[in-house]
């Protein structure tokens, strides 16, 4: 009778998706696959806001299918995906499951020894936008690590890449390794959460081997510009933003706002000292606590109304910041070299390379990078 109500309860969710064979259905719709894995077992979740079943949180679905979640480890911006980026999260409870939260962006960055106690499984189920220094991949290594240290397996529920129609940007060096880049892969990678940890682990980029399994996708085309049904993280809400994330992140490590404390992040860019018929003025809210050049007029470029689909790393924008710079010497901040994994960028822009010129430095790392992503690739 048990395993009747099971499968009554999962036609119903399914019917409710409205899914056709045209339609692309991620890993974390094919819901009996999931339970093939997870039944009778312990349980631990690594999830967020994005985790979700059309409009239904992952973790009510399996709860409401009696599986056995243990804990919620939560990524940078928190299980519900409200605070800043780069904010201190704390553990917690979610409210309304009473499962508890280990935040992996406060205390430590990867799970301890006794938070896999007793735990049998972990699924992996967060929207990635596809570049480097978007932290969930950093999340994704110390999972992995974690995991294969404790002979545990890890299930990920494969999502699209909304960024995977290119590869672009500087290969990362391994001296500027960190939280916000691991791995020496270009700033624009090209591959879904799952082919990416079939890299981390065919590239032994953690020392032992991981029991992995990837739900896989269905219909999934990466050269398709996929419009993520709910915001990645609280700066990026709407796919062109989403799309010009990995030209002006850039900005983030410089004297420039990219528009954090504003209606449209990521959308718009400038600073007081630009010279421009444009302007906004960044103030402090949710999402965007005290930011850069708050309650200052920054004149700079409008964004907004583009509607040209970007499969490159625009450079000219950065360029064009530095060569109105009234302070060159301070324009590039603390950790620009790590965020784009190089310095080679910071010297090239400062000695007045074109965007042409430093695009064509990169196209011998790309090519090396290229043919070590072909071997993962799924889709």
């Amino acid at each position: 009778m048990a395993k009747i109500k099971q499968n009554i309860i999962i036609l119903m969710i399914l019917s409710c998706f409205g899914v056709n064979a045209q339609e692309l259905v991620l890993g974390a719709e094919k819901i009996n696959e999931i339970i093939s894995y997870t039944k009778s077992k312990n349980i631990a979740i690594v999830a967020n806001q994005t985790s979700l079943i059309q409009k239904t949180h992952l973790v009510d679905t399996l709860v409401s299918l009696n599986q056995d979640i243990k804990l919620i480890f939560s990524p940078e911006h928190g299980f519900r995906g409200k605070a800043d980026a780069g904010a201190y999260i704390n553990d917690g409870i979610d409210k309304k499951t009473g499962i508890p939260i280990l935040s992996l962006h406060g205390k430590y960055k990867k799970p301890k020894n006794e938070n896999l106690k007793n735990i049998d499984i972990i699924i992996f189920d967060i929207q990635d936008v596809g570049a480097r220094f978007y932290t969930y991949i950093s999340t994704l290594h110390y999972i992995l690590e974690a995991a294969s240290e404790q002979e545990i397996q890890v299930l990920i529920l494969d999502r699209p890449n909304p960024n995977g129609h290119y590869i672009d940007g500087p290969v990362l060096e391994e001296k500027y390794k960190s939280f916000i880049g691991k791995h020496p892969i270009p700033i624009v990678h090209g591959m879904t959460i799952g082919e990416y940890a079939k890299m981390i682990i065919g590239e032994k980029w953690i020392e032992k081997e991981c029991n992995l399994k990837i739900i896989k996708m269905l219909n999934y085309n990466r050269e398709d510009i996929y419009d993520l049904p709910i915001k990645p993280s609280p700066n990026l809400p709407n796919k062109r933003a989403v799309n010009l994330y990995p030209s002006l992140c850039l900005f983030e490590r410089t004297t420039i706002s990219i528009g954090r404390g504003t209606d449209y992040p990521f959308q718009h860019f400038g600073a007081p000292f630009l010279k421009s018929n444009y302007s906004f003025e960044p103030v402090s809210g949710p999402g965007s606590k005290y930011p850069k050049h708050e309650n200052k007029v920054c004149f700079g470029t409008d964004l907004r109304f583009q509607t040209k689909i970007l499969n490159f790393i625009n450079l000219d924008w950065l360029i064009e910041c530095y060569n109105q710079s009234n302070d060159k010497e301070n324009f590039f901040t603390l950790n620009f070299d790590q965020l784009a994994g190089t310095d080679k960028l910071r010297l090239q822009i400062i000695s007045g390379m074109s965007a042409k010129k430093i695009s064509e430095t990169w196209i011998e790392g790309l090519s090396k990078f290229q043919k070590t992503r072909e071997k993962y690739l799924i889709y």
